[in-house]
């Protein structure tokens, strides 16, 4: 929340399901089609535990001889004959794994995949987290709410933030515990109701995601003096403290915010009563904290006020008093990032502005997230894309989203950016842009590579310069940093595996993420790349992996060692391929 003037647009766009094989257009895209598969797959939970009883469907009934294989990597850890339109599978014992499903058929020896689905099989959704959002709780019937718990499901979301869905910040809880409120005000006087609240916490549990209430740890509105919020917690511009630290909301906005300090002990205590409310009352696993990104205050005393330090005694305040939950906080811009990954947090959450509006600036924050936190811990992106278009009606730039999704999960993120619509700004329930159908079922291949090569992408290694050259001159390859009109190769480093990801720059418009007003272009697809990387060992394996329609989600490729290097031929590169050396 970098936030002072907060937009009021509300709308609502629903995610569709990837179709079968079909060529989509998509006004922001010159070239490009669709998934290439027959089928499409679902599961019955955004993940799961090892040992559990996995749930496959397909949109088509399978007959003939029709296999899937499951793949960890590039190893093959079953292979199975099966026919209807569902079959399941039990998740190996193994915890914290990455795997791709493959529906194949075979016809004498020959082989076409024409269908594909990854599963997360991990006990604990904060080792992976792939958070999403629910921004709008009026009142909803329960297959509204399943359709969109399913939708997000597909994309393999393990956890939500339910935005604004509290009455008052200082007092979340509407009503009582003995007797809660039907329903209430949001702070933009929307009515809530408690009917939805649950209905999706439900939805959400079958579903196997976790659900995280949202609050600032340091919000009180204009009538928080009868709710025992004392005039000593607030914070001040000044260090005469006389003018509070407001932040300023007109109508429809209920009350303007009056900041606390974080880390006064008494407040702490009050927030302590609170939160448990919230608990005794709702089925939420956990409290997803917010800040507003602000330095230089003082206290009822005058002097200058550590927020950063104040983040750290208030997370673990409430880790102490509900070890049980989780508790997520967010670092706007970064600030208090290094205080906030040294206490009981459960993975990482920076939300991302100008400041940090570059491709390269987001490899600097994943770098020093695991330097924070000891590489304890995994990151999301909190990141709004096509943010000068989302003020107005219009589509998402698939391009931008895409390129910037293929950045921040090769360098081990992930992007808060669906819910039941996708983000363009940090008012959640803003809903001006929709999604392409290209985007929407690109964006399924993204998350299926994010889950199947998870312990390539999230799962620990080190970034390294694996120098990789293109052998002709069609491709001008370069080492990160991004550069347009470039191919850029960044190397990590694993235990027994050189991992070498190339982004497709060569037609870029831009280096920002952010792609403000949704003109960055779509890249050339590049096909049959000649490559040269150093190597000191000689690889038992070489394979290439690709989200993008257009190549492969695994596809072994041949190569020739000699002496410091390999030689092979890259089949594809449009946004992303990702080329794995195994040892």
């Amino acid at each position: 929340m970098e936030k002072t003037i907060i937009p009021i647009l509300l709308s609502l766009c629903f995610f569709m399901s990837c179709g079968a094989c079909q060529k989509v257009e998509d006004n922001n895209a010159t070239t490009g089609t669709a998934i290439i598969h027959n089928i499409a797959l679902t599961l019955n939970k955004a993940c799961y535990s090892p040992g559990e009883t996995i749930t496959f469907t397909s949109d088509k009934a399978l007959s003939g001889e029709i296999h899937v294989r499951y793949r960890n990597l590039s190893q093959i850890i079953d292979d199975k004959e099966i026919t209807g339109t569902t079959w399941t599978w039990t998740a190996p014992s193994t915890d914290y794994k990455g795997y791709l499903a493959e529906v194949y058929t075979k016809s004498e020896n020959t082989e076409k995949v024409i269908g594909s689905i990854g599963i997360d099989v991990s006990s604990d959704w904060k080792r992976f987290p792939r958070y999403g959002f629910l921004s709008s709780f009026g009142h909803m019937s329960s297959d509204e709410m399943k359709n969109i718990i399913t939708n997000l499901c597909r994309y393999h979301i393990n956890g939500l933030q339910f935005y604004d869905w509290h009455c008052d910040h200082h007092k979340p809880l509407a009503g009582t515990v003995e007797n809660p409120a039907s329903s209430w005000l949001d702070i933009a006087s929307r009515t809530t109701y408690r009917s939805t609240i649950d209905g999706y916490i439900a939805e959400a549990k079958k579903q196997n995601m976790r659900s995280m209430f949202y609050n600032l740890c340091y919000g009180a509105l204009k009538n928080a003096a009868n709710d025992g919020v004392k005039e000593e917690w607030y914070i001040f511009r000044d260090a005469a403290h006389t003018n509070k630290y407001t932040l300023s909301l007109s109508a429809p906005f209920k009350s303007s915010i009056y900041l606390t300090n974080p880390g006064n002990e008494e407040w702490l205590n009050y927030m302590v009563k609170r939160v448990k409310e919230v608990y005794d009352v709702y089925g939420f696993d956990g409290f997803h904290i917010d800040q507003v990104g602000i330095n230089g205050v003082y206290d009822s005393q005058g002097q200058i006020v550590n927020l950063p330090e104040g983040f750290g005694k208030f997370i673990n305040k409430m880790h102490e008093a509900f070890p049980d939950k989780y508790n997520v906080f967010n670092a706007v811009a970064g600030f208090g990032q290094s205080n906030i990954a040294a206490s009981n947090v459960d993975f990482l959450y920076n939300e991302v502005w100008e400041k940090e509006a570059y491709f390269a600036d987001l490899k600097t924050i994943i770098d020093n997230n695991t330097i924070y936190s000891k590489g304890k811990f995994n990151t999301i992106f909190a990141a709004y894309m096509n943010y000068n278009l989302a003020e107005n009606k219009g589509t998402f730039n698939t391009p931008g989203v895409l390129m910037t999704d293929a950045v921040m999960f090769a360098i081990g993120g992930a992007h808060l950016e669906l819910g039941e619509h996708m983000l363009g700004k940090e008012y959640f329930p803003n809903s001006n842009l929709s999604m392409s159908p290209l985007l929407k079922q690109s964006l399924i291949s993204y998350y299926d590579f994010l889950v199947a090569y998870q312990n390539i992408l999230r799962d620990g290694g080190s970034f390294n310069d694996a120098q990789t050259t293109c052998t002709n001159t069609s491709s001008t390859i370069v080492q990160w940093p991004p550069q347009a009109g470039k191919v850029i190769s960044l190397g990590k480093k694993l235990s027994d595996k050189q991992v070498i990801h190339l982004f497709n720059f060569k037609n870029a418009t831009h280096l920002s993420w952010r792609d403000m007003d949704g003109t960055q272009a779509e890249p050339l697809l590049v096909k049959s790349i000649p490559l040269k990387i150093m190597t000191a060992q000689t690889p038992k394996k070489i394979w290439a992996a690709t989200p993008d329609s257009e190549g492969s989600l695994y596809q072994e490729v041949d190569f020739t060692s000699e002496q410091g290097f390999v030689s092979l031929t890259l089949p594809v590169l449009k946004y992303w391929t990702m080329i794995v050396l195994e040892y």
